[in-house]
């Protein structure tokens, strides 16, 4: 199989996050073509290109734009913001850093676009204050941006003006959410808002805004190039255009793989050498720990919207994490559960409470002290918490639970008779001896 990579094409170059390096190979001549278009334009081929949010949820991300009010009266006379979410927090997922620290000026050319098509004077790239290195090369960039008069008044001559901040987040993974992500930006703590409304008429300072991907925007700039049937004609019917997998775990060369929406996980794991020596492919994400798992069983599902979904989990962001059969799906499951306990904003009750008592549950369940009701209590919990939180947190805490239970009881139940992990040394030979059979 041979990929010809768009987003990670000049990855490898030596300078290609500097101003230079990325104008000589023909960046920011989207954006002169953009500025000559109609914004509208620029809106409906967004849409003809099928362009779907990269961040998880997958929104048409041309009507997520349409949405924005136009005119002078009501929200639609407010100043209309573009807000980047950088806030990458998902464990596994790992796509939007590299290509910040690796083409930095692909984002900002998209942000400039974007902006100039939902008539926004002001963006902000918000950047999980964690990755210091990726907010400091983003901050140079959006300085050489100005200094060279893509960003900044009347850009090219065009009478559009567009200012654009590198903000910081506090390293909470709420903020991933769009509305607690404004709500940050505000100053306040970051929870999730009751919608609606939604962010696109009541968003930012209660004003017009567009909460995007970096991924998202980043491919905004092909799609001027190149053109909507162009991007269209990659991956499939519903699911369009390339993306970026986060191939990890126990493969031999985890890394970020391009490829058009629809691959298999067959056909990355073919292109990046396959599982570790000695290992086969037990349980896999296929959108980070927030979506439910899939076994070897789902090597062949195609790894877009509709395919993952039919196969009963979410595509989300493409991070793909793969567990082989020396892992403990009921260690890993607790060990995600804790995450997201932690990181739980509290506001909610189903959260708040869900979380904390899932993980007591877990932990009974993973030394071997749990018994058959307290996973009878695991699942009813799970299902009083999914659907009935603000945001998607909760559901994605319940996720790898309720899945995991469904591929594997009977490592939850070997835990309870064996008194302990059966993948532990110690404990595997206390099960061995009171089961009568081999861990």
């Amino acid at each position: 199989m041979v990929l010809t990579p768009v987003l990670s094409r000049h990855w490898d170059d030596a300078d290609s996050f500097t101003l230079e390096g990325y104008t000589r190979r023909g960046g920011y001549t989207a954006l002169q073509r953009a500025l000559t278009m109609e914004p509208d334009a620029i809106i409906a081929a967004v849409k003809d290109a099928g362009l779907r949010g990269r961040g998880g949820a997958g929104f048409p991300t041309g009507m997520k734009w349409g949405f924005i009010p136009q005119g002078t009266e009501g929200q639609a006379a407010k100043p209309h913001y573009l807000v980047v979410n950088a806030d990458e927090s998902e464990p596994g997922t790992c796509k939007d850093v590299p290509m910040m620290m690796a083409t930095p000026h692909l984002l900002v050319e998209g942000v400039a676009i974007a902006a100039y098509a939902i008539r926004s004077s002001f963006a902000v790239i918000y950047v999980r204050g964690e990755v210091l290195h990726v907010i400091r090369r983003l901050q140079q960039a959006v300085a050489d941006a100005y200094a060279a008069g893509h960003l900044g008044q009347d850009i090219g001559g065009s009478g559009f003006s567009l200012d654009v901040v590198v903000h910081a987040g506090s390293g909470a993974y709420i903020c991933g959410e769009e509305t607690a992500l404004l709500d940050s930006l505000e100053g306040y703590r970051g929870q999730p808002r009751l919608r609606p409304p939604f962010p696109a008429t009541h968003g930012l300072y209660a004003s017009p805004t567009v909460v995007n991907n970096v991924e998202s925007i980043a491919s905004v700039p092909a799609i001027v190039l190149g053109g909507a049937e162009w991007f269209a004609s990659m991956g499939t019917e519903k699911s369009k255009g390339f993306t970026l997998y986060s191939l990890s775990g126990h493969v031999k060369n985890p890394g970020q793989y391009e490829a058009p929406l629809g691959i298999t996980l067959r056909q990355l794991l073919e292109l990046s050498g396959g599982m570790r020596e000695g290992s086969s492919l037990k349980f896999w994400t296929p959108g980070g720990s927030s979506t439910p798992l899939l076994t070897s069983e789902h090597l062949d599902v195609p790894l877009d919207y509709e395919g993952v979904a039919a196969a009963g989990s979410m595509l989300g962001t493409k991070a793909l994490q793969c567990f082989d059969q020396t892992t403990c799906a009921v260690r890993a499951i607790l060990r995600w559960t804790e995450f997201y306990a932690h990181e739980s904003c509290g506001k909610c009750t189903p959260c708040r409470e869900g979380t904390f008592w899932m993980v007591q549950v877990l932990q009974r369940l993973e030394t071997g002290t749990g018994t058959e009701e307290d996973l009878a209590t695991l699942l009813d919990t799970c299902d009083n918490i999914f659907g009935r939180a603000f945001c998607a947190l909760a559901d994605g805490a319940v996720s790898p639970i309720v899945s995991g239970v469904q591929y594997f009881r009977e490592e939850f139940v070997a835990h309870m008779q064996g008194r302990g992990c059966p993948f532990d040394p110690v404990a595997s030979t206390v099960f061995a001896a009171t089961a009568g059979g081999p861990a």
